[in-house]
């Protein structure tokens, strides 16, 4: 961050202006709408679309139905269980994920997240076979239990999990924004796993009443499927690159990182965050935090460049300045730290502003 945006950090702090979430202000209907639309597109993919025909004919949808509005339930019972399943598989993944921003600052996540694509992007080009609908004849229900509410509940269900290749790229995506983005403070990110599933579901109860006609296999499919690839290659780049440039972070010279930090503390910062907040308490001053690590090649950069300009220098002159190391992000005290000041990867940049007479200290 440069010196003008820490300076606005800064003054919009002092006056009580919180920093806008990805969400506030910045469209969140297009967000859901290019994640829902995102969703209807997986249909069209080669791992979904051969099957979609198959899979009518199973939970008794279309003219085995015996009536479009029958067929039209089916099928929406049959997309139901493919949102659901989605949903509920990327809230479990987000909740359970911890501080998604200490998981995502790690080398060896971004580094299998990068191989985990290379592979599904050898399997686009016809390079690897990776093929789970093959697994769902296993899951054929007989004549007698055909057309019934529960069969297409189930069928749905387990199409959801076997959807294979074509579907895990975008599914993984919108899991990793949504981690990313809750991390943040924003619950609602926890709805954008359903709306991908349902915008998967959506076609189904159509299909089942059979008021739409399928796009036929050919080769568009081969080029949609090539498609696919270049993007899921790319992504795997972005993610190789973000593994690279965090393992280089950790090799930054210990000596420069000590002589930074000393030079901060004979600057009059404090090495104690529970000295720093007393001596704050005390003379009724503002605080910054400035939770770092040695491996932080960010933070060494900022104490170097944006900490040392003469502008921030002046308007930080009556606070109280404190580096905390959050050494290791994962673990006490820093992991308590970070989730109490709501930082989700380092450094992070803390203002506490004092309290007012019968009010709360703010942030």
């Amino acid at each position: 961050m440069g010196s003008a945006d820490f300076l606005e950090f800064v003054r919009n702090s002092e006056s009580g202006v919180k920093q806008r979430g990805m969400f506030e202000g910045r469209g969140p209907l297009a967000i859901l709408l290019i994640v829902f639309l995102g969703g209807l597109a997986l249909n069209l993919t080669p791992c979904v679309l051969p099957m979609i025909p198959i899979n009518l004919a199973i939970i008794g949808a279309g003219t085995r139905a015996g009536s479009r509005g029958r067929g039209f339930w089916l099928g929406a019972a049959y997309g139901a269980a493919m949102a659901l399943v989605y949903g509920v598989l990327g809230v479990i993944v987000i909740l359970t994920a911890g501080t998604f921003g200490t998981i995502n600052s790690s080398p060896w996540f971004n580094g299998g997240i990068a191989v985990l694509f290379v592979v599904l992007a050898l399997a686009m080009f016809d390079i690897l076979v990776i093929d789970f609908s093959k697994y769902s004849s296993r899951f054929k229900i007989g004549e007698p239990g055909r057309g019934t509410f529960l069969v297409a509940f189930t069928m749905g269900t387990v199409a959801a999990l076997l959807a294979g290749a074509c579907v895990a790229p975008v599914v993984i995506q919108v899991v990793l924004f949504s981690s990313n983005l809750y991390a943040t403070g924003t619950p609602a990110a926890l709805a954008l796993p359903f709306f991908l599933g349902i915008g998967m579901a959506v076609p189904w109860p159509i299909l089942g009443a059979g008021l739409a006609a399928l796009p036929k296999p050919g080769m568009w499919m081969v080029h949609v499927k090539q498609a696919f690839g270049v993007f899921i290659l790319a992504t795997a780049a972005y993610y190789g690159y973000e593994s690279y440039s965090m393992f280089a972070n950790r090799w930054v010279d210990a000596s420069e990182v000590a002589s930074s930090v000393e030079e901060k503390l004979k600057a009059g910062w404090h090495a104690s965050l529970a000295e720093g907040l007393d001596i704050a308490a005390r003379e009724q001053k503002p605080v910054l935090i400035d939770l770092w690590a040695t491996w932080c090649k960010n933070c060494l950069t900022m104490d170097k460049t944006t900490l040392a300009d003469s502008q921030v220098t002046s308007a930080l002159d009556g606070y109280v300045k404190i580096k905390f190391q959050a050494e290791n992000p994962d673990e006490p005290p820093a992991k308590q730290v970070m989730q109490r000041l709501g930082s989700v990867g380092l450094p992070t940049y803390v203002i506490l502003r004092p309290p007012v007479a019968g009010g709360a200290a703010g942030n």
